[in-house]
């Protein structure tokens, strides 16, 4: 949900670089690169070699790469750097190979850097500020919820069902994120599927991860203590709940006999949340349907969601165009779709409140008990605030 390409915030320092430190090169370049420029590759060895250490150096993919010094020498006992120099022919995001070879054992092997060649470079501290804009809204977009409540004492027009899927997204996102991010075994199960391959999770990843549940978790406690009516967590969403928590149990018991690798286990987690993403809004747009009414759903909330929604969807296209690389959006159609998605619910909330019952604001606390129009018959006002779905 959150931007991974706040990492590209590097970008706004002129002098940072794309680098990579292994056991026996550091290899840096500039980041992003510029289509149509000449750049360096800065190569120095990580501890004095035995002996003379060749490297070749190739492109995985010549038509945007052109390596103009295929090969250097890195000198016996010395830690100095060597300068090998490549064009950038277009935008895209190859990945440079260094093979090594010599007398020492400890300089065999090959290494791989992805860099980043862009087509304008402004638009990438454009694309960054984006990124943090939408990071930020969508981190602060549960606090108009948590305040809505505490101002009102009351959670009445808050659906339930939607809290519920919501602690269990945050939750599968927390526990993937953190397990990628901190539990060594698991980030070298991943490296071990991508070699040349970087984590995908960041900190700010998990940053938001755990703060989506802290706040989550406030949300429901509200629910606890102001006044809620007669809501409950419908039966359809208590068993599409219990089997989620089901599958996941019984996964980690299949992850602890060895039959799937914790990787895979943290997967479905991710799985379970995408899951949860394609649903959770329905009930909260039904819950305003029968009550032709937005009053206690915070639209603070939705606005700043849409906002971080709709960034994040124009950032992958200004970030396909500058690195000319459409598959990252429609070669992941799930990421891109599940993303539309949820902006789609938010412009349906933002019709709800300001067209179609922007004349039912009043405060439904003498109509707690009712899920339908505020203008009702005595008959609606009688009926529960959330039915069964």
């Amino acid at each position: 949900m959150v931007g991974k390409s706040l990492v590209a915030a590097m970008m706004l320092v002129a002098c940072l670089a794309s680098s990579v430190r292994g056991a026996t090169l550091d290899i840096d370049v500039p980041d992003p690169v510029l289509s149509g420029d000449t750049f360096q590759i800065a190569i120095r060895p990580s501890q004095r070699p035995l002996s003379d250490v060749t490297v070749l150096l190739r492109s995985s993919n010549e038509a945007i790469v052109n390596i103009q010094t295929l090969t250097v020498t890195l000198p016996a006992n010395s830690t100095a750097q060597v300068i090998a120099y490549a064009s950038a022919l277009g935008a895209g995001n190859p990945d440079l190979k260094f093979t090594m070879g010599g007398a020492d054992p400890a300089f065999r092997g090959d290494l791989s850097l992805g860099i980043s060649i862009v087509k304008n470079k402004p638009l990438s501290i454009v694309i960054t500020v984006i990124g943090w804009i939408y990071f930020v809204a969508w981190s602060i977009s549960f606090y108009p919820q948590v305040y809505e409540n505490f101002r009102r004492k009351s959670v009445v027009g808050l659906n339930f069902d939607f809290l519920a899927y919501n602690i269990t997204g945050f939750l599968c996102y927390s526990a993937f994120n953190i397990g990628l991010f901190w539990v060594t075994s698991i980030q070298d199960l991943y490296f071990a599927d991508h070699p040349d391959g970087v984590n995908p999770v960041q900190a700010n990843d998990v940053f938001f991860a755990i703060h989506a549940v802290v706040l989550t978790l406030v949300t429901i406690v509200q629910c606890f203590i102001y006044d809620r009516g007669e809501q409950r967590v419908s039966w359809i969403s208590r068993i599409i709940l219990i089997g989620a928590w089901l599958f996941a149990f019984i996964s980690f018991w299949i992850a602890f006999k060895g039959i799937i690798s914790w990787l895979t286990y943290l997967y479905y987690f991710s799985y379970i949340k995408l899951g949860i993403t394609l649903i959770k809004y329905v009930p909260q747009a039904f819950m305003n349907f029968r009550r032709k009414s937005t009053v206690g759903w915070s639209i603070g909330n939705v606005l700043l969601d849409f906002t971080g929604g709709a960034l994040s969807i124009l950032q992958m296209f200004l970030l396909a165009y500058n690195s000319d690389d459409w598959s990252s959006i429609f070669g992941d159609p799930t990421k891109f779709g599940l993303g539309l998605f949820s902006v789609v619910f938010d412009v349906l909330f933002i019709i709800q409140h300001y067209c179609l019952y922007r004349h039912n604001r009043e405060d439904p606390a003498s109509y707690m008990y009712s899920p339908y129009p505020l203008n009702g018959d005595s008959q609606d006002r009688s009926r529960l605030l959330t039915p069964d779905l």
